[in-house]
């Protein structure tokens, strides 16, 4: 029968993996590097087997190393989940949030009511992670986000909280130099599909990924979110729809241009949702703000 791997020993495997060396492990850890050599030397003589590589100023994980660390992390996040899990219970406040914000949303209203919340004075570390289309609701599903701020679409029933904050008007925004902004309105479908189109990649990782394009032209452009796709319109990389209230400067210093297009884009509603069932006092917290914020779309 093998030893028992420690906690203690995949935590510094783990960081060791992430930093790439032993120095720079160590001082993630505030620990000195000798005592991670001294874990990693017994968890090889434990085990019998080789965990690492050293490739110059770099450690790599043997084949064995990284199933051990692949099955190890999964240790950890067990371990992190059963911590968290206890706190809260003693508690009632969670040790992390994450709020999962679409890149359609204004940021500004999410920094302002996080400000507030810093001035509790509780333990809690808040993550904002950014989504895409059908992120928000992936990062819900899959447990990424305990609150998803500016979902869409096709809104699931009866597991979630819904609230409404907006509503999304899109404008069709081009350089004015732009060849399309010389063509008479309203601009055709056809005329459209010639010219690259400039989207916003979804950042679902578990559920369908989604399509926002009303039209499928020669060449699509796929950006990370909406602040790179407003700055590749701007220098007429390509075309496509922008979220009115997100180019209100540019628009009004001639940057961009709005068009009127064949087919206009509709209006989205956009909603807050958090999971049903017993949630801590933090995600409370913000549940019952986040709805007040003036979010400006």
């Amino acid at each position: 029968m093998l030893p028992a791997i420690s906690l203690d020993g995949l935590i510094v495997l783990d960081a060791i993996d992430k930093k790439g060396s032993f120095s720079a492990a160590a001082e993630s850890l505030f620990r000195v590097p000798s005592a991670l050599t001294y874990t990693v030397q017994k968890l090889e003589s434990d085990l019998g087997v080789k965990l690492f590589e050293r490739k110059g100023q770099r450690a790599e994980l043997t084949l064995v190393g990284q199933l051990v660390l692949r099955q190890g992390r999964e240790i950890l996040a067990a371990t992190s989940r059963l911590e968290e899990a206890v706190r809260q219970l003693e508690t009632g406040w969670e040790s992390s949030l994450t709020l999962a914000i679409d890149t359609v949303v204004p940021i500004l209203p999410l920094l302002q009511l996080i400000g507030e919340f810093t001035e509790l004075g509780k333990q809690v570390t808040v993550n904002i992670s950014e989504e895409s289309l059908g992120g928000g609701w992936d990062a819900l599903y899959s447990g990424r986000a305990d609150i998803a701020i500016g979902v869409t679409g096709e809104l699931p029933k009866g597991q979630y909280h819904l609230v409404e904050i907006g509503h999304l008007e899109f404008v069709f925004a081009l350089n004015p130099t732009h060849p399309l902004a010389q063509h008479g309105a309203p601009i055709p479908t056809e005329a459209l599909l010639q010219f690259p189109s400039i989207v916003v990649a979804d950042s679902s990782m578990a559920l369908a990924q989604r399509s926002s394009g009303l039209f499928d032209s020669r060449q699509v452009i796929r950006v990370p979110n909406m602040q790179t796709k407003i700055k590749a319109q701007q220098l007429g990389l390509g075309v496509g729809y922008i979220p009115a209230h997100l180019i209100a400067k540019e628009l009004a210093s001639g940057d961009l241009i709005a068009c009127a297009v064949e087919i206009p884009r509709p209006t989205q509603t956009v909603f807050l949702a958090w999971r049903k069932g017993n949630q801590g006092k933090a995600q409370t917290w913000f549940a019952e703000r986040l709805p007040h914020c003036e979010w400006q779309f």
